[in-house]
């Protein structure tokens, strides 16, 4: 070989070291939430808990639990991957985001339906109503359980998980007829199904469990649907901003108060409607003689659910501060979260203070009266202590326009190549 020809011959680039494995870090608050969650609900149906401690330790756990998976909220597909997926080729979760005006009209659309339930047990037969409910509840239920459920079977697969991650997919257009256009628009309706193996598998004790519940409409059952209601509307929902997040909460501070202080409508609604959009907590485990059923508590699951879309956000917003990948999702990570803890603590000492003035005065209180001030004063506080206030206000989660134009885009061009 020539010395010209060695001077043009390259040498082929060292290939590239592995990437190092994700380090497999354990939270031990959240398994021990896991724990209580179930440990609780197993052990009230045989052993009198106090229900104050069984109560916020309950909603505690969930809050817990519910708040870390939302973290998945974060998850973003990398730059270059057009098939919308992550590095462990995993499909980012879809993003329900409130905006604004919503967070305005909440409290007016609230109180629409709440009204409405209260005319429908005063004027209509109360048994036809919960009919009616109750079978909506159970197929919303159904759907529920199956999502909590099918990644608890995944887990418990371990690396023996491939044919239980297999995808099924159903895609087919519907043409409406004419006199519909109005109501539905022109556009055909669009059926599109995707489920993997897990879903199918999980969804069969689901649909016999609410099965039953809807027979019995057992106090466990009640509670097992209304934990999976919880888990998954905070996982899967996100208030946008900070500042949607305070108007959703001192618009729902007022409405509050109004129903539940101005009127009987709240406590009515909550007592006749029999379906899962509560959770019960026992106050004796032997039957009273009158109604031959046990004393219950219970605690509305808005009172949950809504708070726990603000703590949701600030654990999002701690990950976002603490610099997390949004590549892909750990719910074990290890990072500062000062806005959540502080925001889990101020709500458990709201909820305690809720069950104190209930106790004492011995009437319903409205929930949120206590809660909304602990969430937003220990946001506020924590962000004035560490000098974040602009950082705070400005965390947002909403899509930015121009890749909502892009996406629009692409859909469009999608229809005209079909």
């Amino acid at each position: 070989m020539t010395e010209a020809e060695g001077a043009t011959k390259t040498e082929a680039p060292a290939p590239a070291p592995p990437s190092p494995p994700r380090k497999q870090e354990t939270n031990v608050v959240l398994w021990l939430s896991y724990l209580t969650i179930v440990g609780l609900w197993g052990a009230s149906q045989v052993v009198l808990i106090p229900y104050v401690a069984n109560c916020i330790s309950l909603v505690a756990a969930i809050l817990y639990v519910a708040c870390h998976w939302s973290l998945a909220l974060r998850e973003v597909p990398p730059e270059g991957n057009d098939d919308g997926t992550n590095d462990g080729g995993s499909t980012p979760p879809a993003v329900e985001t409130l905006s604004a005006s919503d967070a305005y009209q909440f409290p007016l659309v609230g109180s629409c339906s709440l009204f409405g339930l209260y005319c429908a047990f005063k004027y209509l037969d109360k048994d036809l109503v919960n009919l009616l409910i109750g079978g909506y509840f159970c197929l919303a239920g159904c759907l529920a359980l199956t999502a909590t459920g099918a990644p608890a079977l995944l887990t418990l697969a371990g690396g023996n998980k491939a044919f239980l991650e297999k995808s099924y997919g159903f895609k087919k257009s519907y043409q409406h007829p004419a006199f519909l256009n109005i109501v539905l628009g022109k556009e055909p309706l669009e059926l599109d199904i995707e489920f993997q193996t897990v879903d199918a598998i999980a969804i069969i004790p689901s649909m016999v469990l609410c099965y039953f519940y809807f027979m019995s409409k057992h106090w466990t059952l009640n509670n097992i649907l209304g934990i999976c209601f919880c888990l998954q509307g905070i996982q899967r929902f996100s208030l946008g901003t900070y500042k949607i997040g305070a108007i959703l909460l001192v618009g729902l501070f007022f409405y509050d108060i109004f129903w539940v202080f101005g009127t009987d409508v709240m406590v009515t609604v909550a007592k006749s409607l029999d379906g899962p959009i509560k959770i019960l907590f026992p106050r004796s485990l032997t039957p009273s003689e009158e109604t031959g059923k046990i004393d219950l508590a219970l605690l509305g699951l808005g009172d949950i659910v809504i708070p726990g879309f603000f703590l949701a956000i600030l654990l999002r917003f701690d990950a976002h501060q603490a610099n997390l990948p949004t590549s892909y999702t750990d719910v074990h990570a290890s990072f500062p979260k000062p806005y959540f803890h502080s925001a889990l603590v101020f709500y458990i000492l709201g909820m305690s203070t809720t069950m104190a003035v209930m106790i004492f005065f011995e009437a319903a209180q409205p929930a949120l009266l206590y809660l909304v001030p602990a969430c937003l004063i220990s946001s506020l506080g924590c962000a004035a202590i560490r000098g974040e206030m602009k950082e705070l206000l400005a965390y947002s989660e909403e899509p930015d326009e121009e890749e909502e134009e892009a996406e629009g885009t692409k859909e469009e061009e999608s229809k005209k190549d079909k």
